[in-house]
């Protein structure tokens, strides 16, 4: 595990997960890649709230991992995936394989672009 040290160069940076869990369903094109009411509501700053869903209840097996990722001086390096019924939608989905000991919540935990999949509330 790693620390962040882009905290202390920029104080003012926020990420706030919270506590209660978030209930939600997404699909591509009517497939079901994943369903949860376990999810981390994420906030960063000024952007949108962004859903961290449990892998355990995404269907990995209909995404592929991508070649390429990203890196962010709050949450580390992001990996991504595509659909394997839709590889023209491109990436989909991130995760954090391994965040930021400040970020260690979201470990095990897959985003979904919301412009490019349905993101439909789910209740328990």
């Amino acid at each position: 595990m790693a620390l962040s040290t882009a905290y202390e160069k920029h104080p003012q940076h926020r990420i706030e997960i919270d506590v209660e869990r978030v209930g939600l369903r997404v699909t591509l094109h009517g497939e079901v890649l994943a369903e949860t009411t376990r999810g981390l509501n994420l906030r960063e700053g000024n952007y949108p709230a962004v859903v961290y869903v449990p892998r355990d209840d995404v269907h990995m097996e209909r995404l592929t991992p991508r070649d390429h990722s990203t890196h962010c001086p709050f949450k580390g390096d992001a990996s991504y995936f595509s659909s394997k019924a839709d590889v023209s939608s491109g990436d989909i989905a991130w995760s954090y394989e391994t965040p930021f000991d400040q970020m260690a919540d979201i470990r095990d935990h897959l985003a979904f672009y919301a412009d490019r999949v349905t993101l439909e509330p789910v209740l328990d």
